[in-house]
């Protein structure tokens, strides 16, 4: 089964948070924050929401940064996914 996202939605993965620090130091789950980072798996087709034009920025297989708490928590297959509105989505991370 796949997910089709409507309008300026944004269907996006959590990706792993680390378990070590860049020094070397392992963290215990508990003091793993939560990840922000996500990879983009499908976008809708933007369009007009709320009266205005919205033009997608993010495309399939961009890493992203996401507000917090944003999105609505979906589970699908055994695999847990977000459904976003693009304006949840705060940058795109470049390596």
């Amino acid at each position: 089964m796949t997910i089709k996202p409507l309008a300026d939605r944004v269907v996006i993965k959590m990706l792993e948070a680390e378990e070590t620090t860049k020094s070397g130091i392992i963290l215990s789950s508990k003091s793993q924050e939560k990840p922000q980072v996500a990879e983009v798996l499908a976008v809708g087709p933007g369009g007009v929401v709320d009266g205005k034009e919205v033009k997608m920025e993010v495309a399939v297989g961009d890493r992203v940064l996401t507000s917090r708490y944003a999105g609505t928590e979906v589970k699908l297959d055994g695999e847990e996914y977000k459904i976003v509105s693009q304006s949840d989505i705060l940058a795109k991370v470049v390596d």
